[in-house]
């Protein structure tokens, strides 16, 4: 006899055929509509954002997504500070012109990425996103930077009043991060800035006794730097600190000893 999983195979009956055109037409249509998709998607080209970092002061090149006989390109400026500037080249004139953008700013033409969009002296202000548009025969393509601006901080250590390492990262963009070699017992401070930047400040609320230099550390995105200072005595600068008061203390108690004694004698032989 027969199982019941044997049965239903065999009394199941064929798909019918208008059921099978159906599901074909389905297919299809899938098919279709993934290709004109794809279709579409290289009309308009390349998409996506590119993060760009560069130091300040530094100069920076943008390019777009290179291709052949370029009609037009133009690049859409969206600074954090100040209003957004535009930047447009037409190939059949072989002309640029622009709009609200200022002299740092400026096209650079380079066989290997074409007109490219050249940054010179960048500062904070010009931190932003930048948008290029390009037409060719192929299509429209576009490519978005998002551009940020580092800003190295101003290291400086220092002792304050009760004798502790202070070391200081100041103005420094993004914020830097402060450590201490072989020291752990610190505290941490920020303080912001208008123009975005930020001080840090680690003090060492205590010292180790065993070595006689600290040594501050600054890790920043622009680069590292790294100070030594001797704040905090160590054991041998102690007991020599010690022994030298105590002799101090010994030498004062004997010179006044020295005075009460020739005091002493002077009254006697005045009596005499």
């Amino acid at each position: 006899m027969l199982g019941s999983s044997q049965q239903a195979g065999w009394c199941k009956k064929p798909p019918s055929p208008t059921k099978a055109r159906a599901t074909f037409l389905q297919v299809v249509c899938k098919a279709t509509y993934t290709i004109v998709l794809l279709n579409i998607t290289m009309i308009r080209g390349t998409t996506g954002n590119n993060e760009v970092s560069v130091t300040v002061g530094d100069n920076s090149v943008l390019a777009c997504p290179l291709k052949p006989n370029i009609n037009m390109l133009t690049w859409k400026i969206y600074p954090k500070a100040g209003g957004p500037c535009n930047l447009h080249y037409r190939a059949d004139t072989n002309t640029t012109d622009r709009t609200n953008c200022s002299d740092s700013m400026s096209w650079k033409f380079r066989p290997d990425l074409g007109p490219v969009l050249e940054i010179k002296q960048v500062g904070i202000a010009q931190e932003g996103n930048y948008i290029c548009e390009l037409v060719t025969p192929e299509g429209n393509f576009h490519r978005t930077y998002h551009l940020t601006v580092l800003v190295p901080p101003r290291l400086s250590l220092f002792c304050d009043e009760h004798g502790k390492p202070v070391c200081e990262a100041a103005a420094g963009k993004p914020p830097a991060q402060v450590s201490w070699l072989l020291e752990s017992n610190s505290s941490l401070e920020e303080e912001s800035h208008d123009n975005g930047t930020v001080t840090v400040l680690s003090r060492l609320t205590a010292c180790d006794t065993n070595v006689t230099d600290t040594t501050c550390m600054v890790f920043h995105p622009a680069g590292s730097w790294s100070e030594s200072i001797a704040c905090c005595p160590s054991e041998i600068g102690s007991f020599l600190h010690c022994v030298i008061s105590l002799m101090s203390l010994l030498g004062l108690f004997f010179l006044q000893a020295v005075f009460h004694l020739y005091t002493f004698c002077g009254s006697r032989t005045m009596r005499n």
